[in-house]
Parts: C-alpha cells; structure tokens; sequence
C-alpha cells in the first residue's frame, strides 16, 4: 500500500509536531548566521545556546584579530553579539569548555601590528544567566592552540599548545572546586599546537595538530610540520595522573585545527581542519593557501588501546577550536571554508551510524 503525498506530509508533520525538541531531526547545513564572520574562536554549549568567544574577523589581519563574542540559539536559529571579553584584548586560538553551566576561556594569544605575537595568562568565566564574567587563577603556562577537556565534573584540563615561542607538553589541571591549578602527566609525544580531542568518561584521545622540527643547519629555520600520531589517555579519579598509550600510526583523525566532540555512545568524532598546517590568515607556513578537508573521522577505543576508524564525508571546513554535539549532529560556528574565507554560518552535520 503506498501513502499518497499529501498523507505522508500529514503524518510526518504529525509525527515532528508530538516530538520533544531533543527528538526533532536538525536540518542539514545552516541553521543560524552570525552577525559577522568569526574564525579561530572558542566555543561552548550550554543548554541549546551556543557561545563564541574571540577569534579572527574576515580580513584576517592583525587588526581583525578580536574580543568579540557571540551567543546562538540552535532551537531558534537566531545569533546576537554579547559582551566582549572584559580586557578587550583581540586574541586568536583560545580554548573554552562548559562546566557546572557556566563557560571556561582559556589563554589565545594576541597579535601586534608588527606581527609580534604574545601568548595570554587569563581564563575568564561566564555567567550565561547574568551575561557577565569573572576571572579564575592564571594559567601558570599561558598557552593557545591547547586542547581543553572536562573531566568529573570538578576539573578542566589542558593539553600541550603553544607558549610564546614554542610548543609545550604540560597537561595543567584547573580544580574549579578549590580554584587552583596543577600540573597532571605530560603529553608524551612531540609537543603539538593546533591539536584536536575530546574525552569520555576517563579515557581522552588527542591527534594531530603541529610539531616544531628544529633547523637541519644554524643559517637554516625551524619548521612546522603536522603531527600524524594520535594518544589515547586514562586519567587517575584525581586527575593527577594520566596513563598514556600511542593510538597508531599516521592516524585519521590526524590533522590541523580540527573540531572534535564526544559522542553519546563513548565514541570520538573529528571534523574537518587541514594536512598543510597554515598561520592565521589560512596560507600554509610553505606559503600555499591551506585547503580544508571534506570529511569526518570517527574512532571508537578498545579496551586494549586499539583504535578502530570510520571515516565518512561531510562538507568542507578548517580553523576550529572546538565542536559540539547538539540534537545527533556536530555543530560549528564560523570557520574557514575552502578558498580560506572566513565563514558567519552556523552549520549542523548530521551524524552518520558509527559502524
């Protein structure tokens, strides 16, 4: 028996209209537009807003380079500009997470007319309630292009990045319990900046992101070289400790910039972000405009620390600093598309069956 076409209509709209809101199929594509384009920012859900902190205009100068911040309604598919981070300060590759409904941003790093280029100490928070900040403790290593987690709870931790002049490989702990900072164990592999991950539970995986690789001779400079290795991670009830394993080989999920989150399942998905690591404005450190990739890496751990991928297509996107789950799709905000302009779309991808 085949319904006809204007029965079926009927039903499914029956069907979306008696759903709960976290049961209605998101759209795939753009599903609200910023009130400029943003990239290189740091981003947080709480609830169906989805926050954006800082990042890089679409100029892509040093004079684009900004403190502004944006708040997105997923459900309404409206954006509007919010206050500023509060030194006004312009800075790029900051970190954010959402813990106890409030939003963490770490660091970033500002840029000078002269292209100086400055890692920032501060972490400030935000009240989504009140639309106000407060400042936590300094980072002790001020760092941008870090990964930040959320682990119990209770603590924020950060991964390698960059400070001032190269890469480091502290693991610092934020105890937003006691306000404090700490230091857990270090990332074991090549230092990295630019890096994606996302945790589950006690367990975290981290790929990808830029390894410095000294000069071959003293007349020569360094370079930046992607990283191909990912980690994966068992962190101690404390977060003191972390037991650390090499997840494979030139890895999948391997790449710059990227957006990663976790999914419901435990599983860790990475979006996007490019082979050829590139500076701010998006041309490569070998002068070749950087091109973003069209696809999505979805890992699943095993219980020995194997690794099992699933890598499915999605569209075209660079320079993130985050990603997050939203309604069975990844949500970005901003970004760089494949001609290296900086994006105002919010886009949701749909996830795919993980195999």
């Amino acid at each position: 028996m085949r319904f006809s076409i204007s029965l079926l209509a009927a039903l499914t709209s029956f069907v979306v209209g008696c759903a709960s809101p976290a049961q209605v199929p998101v759209p795939d594509g753009v599903i609200a537009t910023l009130p400029e384009p943003i990239s290189n920012n740091a981003i947080a859900l709480v609830g169906d807003t989805l926050y954006a902190f800082s990042g890089l205009h679409a100029g892509k100068s040093w004079a684009d380079v900004t403190a502004d911040a944006y708040a997105c309604d997923l459900a309404g598919g409206t954006c509007r500009t919010i206050a500023p981070l509060p030194d006004g300060l312009g800075r790029l590759a900051a970190n954010a997470a959402t813990l106890g409904g409030k939003v963490y941003i770490f660091g970033g790093y500002s840029v000078a007319e002269d292209g100086a280029e400055k890692s920032t100490p501060e972490v400030w928070v935000f009240d989504p309630k009140a639309e106000t900040y407060a400042r936590a403790p300094d980072m002790p290593v001020p760092v941008d292009d870090a990964v930040v987690l959320k682990f119990a709870d209770r603590y924020l931790l950060l991964i390698s990045g960059w400070h001032d002049t190269d890469n480091v490989a502290d693991v610092q702990v934020l105890d937003t319990h006691e306000n404090r900072w700490f230091a857990a164990t270090a990332f074991p592999g090549a230092p990295v900046f630019g890096h994606a991950g996302a945790i589950s539970g006690d367990r975290l995986l981290i790929c990808g992101g830029v390894k410095v690789v000294p000069p071959i001779a003293p007349q020569k400079r360094r370079s930046f070289v992607l990283s191909s290795s990912c980690w994966a991670g068992k962190i101690s009830e404390n977060a003191q400790e972390i037991t650390w394993s090499k997840a494979g080989a030139a890895a999948p999920g391997a790449a710059y910039r990227r957006a990663a989150i976790t999914l419901p399942g435990g599983d860790f998905l990475f979006y996007g972000g490019a082979l050829n690591p590139y500076n701010y404005d998006g041309v490569g450190y070998d002068g070749v405009p950087s091109a973003p990739l069209a696809r999505m890496d979805i890992a699943r751990l095993g219980d020995a620390g194997q690794v099992h991928w699933q890598q499915d297509h999605a569209p075209a996107g660079m320079d993130y600093r985050g990603g997050v789950y939203w309604r069975g799709a990844l949500i970005t905000i901003g970004g760089m598309d494949d001609n290296q302009i900086v994006m105002d779309a919010v886009r949701a991808i749909p996830l795919p069956p993980h195999q």
